[in-house]
């Protein structure tokens, strides 16, 4: 068994002080014996999706990723690390950033990464609420698991959660533990957040590790939070409310061989994702 973080934060407009409070949260998270902290979505900086580029990197240069990579080492855990913008390789400067969730070993490598595929563009039913999350990010393509202490991870984001397809890719990589940085809106989390989460555990036999964002933001932006961790039965271990803080539980790789013999339904899929074409 291996213990894995969620981290919880209310993150604002200032980047030192959203890195300040990340730092001590990472910290929190090793003294409690995590091997891996998970931060959310956006963890560096809640503001205008206009002003993303401002604190947009280039891929292995920039005070974000020095951050990451500094925090991992100096605790000794892995982090991923929520999301970050950063500009996609082919240096067009016509095209804005990814949203990007790094993966850091603890000694401070980069050993994966995921750009963001499902782009946020909805309008809130019952409301005013809208965002138009493409305007100011470019989108992702391609699915991601890596090898961790903790277990294989499948790496998704926030608005991923809503589509099935992308799990099943991950699921046919290997993963077994689901991890998903997230800023969920109150409206949407209140309604579907639990929901989906549970679903995904259920329907993969994996773990889920969800890190969001929770409370109002200096940016008028009212997040849901309930981090939450859930094993592969679709029980949730562990939740918060909407407070920045902590969850740390294990990751039982043994008994999830188990469950997955037992109830192989992984196994039992008859519906080739390529039929008709």
């Amino acid at each position: 068994m291996a213990e894995i973080a969620v981290i919880q934060m209310r993150s604002g407009r200032q980047v030192e002080e959203n890195l300040e409070v990340a730092a001590n949260l990472i910290q929190q998270a090793g003294d409690q014996g995590a091997a891996m902290a998970i931060l959310p979505e956006n963890f560096a900086q809640m503001a205008k999706e206009s002003q993303r580029r401002d604190i947009s990197e280039r891929a292995g240069d920039g005070r974000l990723q020095e951050f990451l990579s500094a925090q991992a080492s100096r605790s000794g855990i892995w982090i991923v690390g929520g999301t970050i913008p950063l500009y996609s390789d082919d240096d067009r400067d016509d095209q804005p950033p990814v949203a990007s969730c790094l993966v850091i070993d603890a000694s401070g490598e980069r050993v994966a990464r995921y750009d963001k595929i499902h782009l946020f563009d909805v309008g809130i039913p019952g409301g005013e609420e809208s965002y138009r999350e493409s305007n100011h990010t470019f989108p992702g393509g391609q699915a991601v698991c890596v090898d961790t202490p903790v277990g294989r991870l499948g790496l998704a984001v926030c608005y991923d959660i809503r589509f099935p397809e992308l799990f099943l890719r991950l699921t046919e990589l290997g993963m077994e533990v689901l991890v998903l940085p997230a800023a969920f809106t109150s409206r949407t989390g209140k309604a579907h957040w639990e929901v989906l989460l549970r679903a995904r555990a259920i329907e993969s036999l994996c773990y889920v590790a969800a890190a969001a964002q929770g409370g109002q933001h200096e940016n008028g932006r009212e997040t849901w939070g309930h981090s939450m961790l859930i094993d592969p039965w679709g029980e949730i271990i562990a939740e918060l409310k909407t407070e920045p803080g902590v969850l740390v539980a294990d990751t039982d790789l043994l008994a999830l061989e188990k469950i997955r013999q037992r109830f192989p339904a992984l196994e039992h899929r008859r519906i080739d994702r390529n039929e008709g074409t």
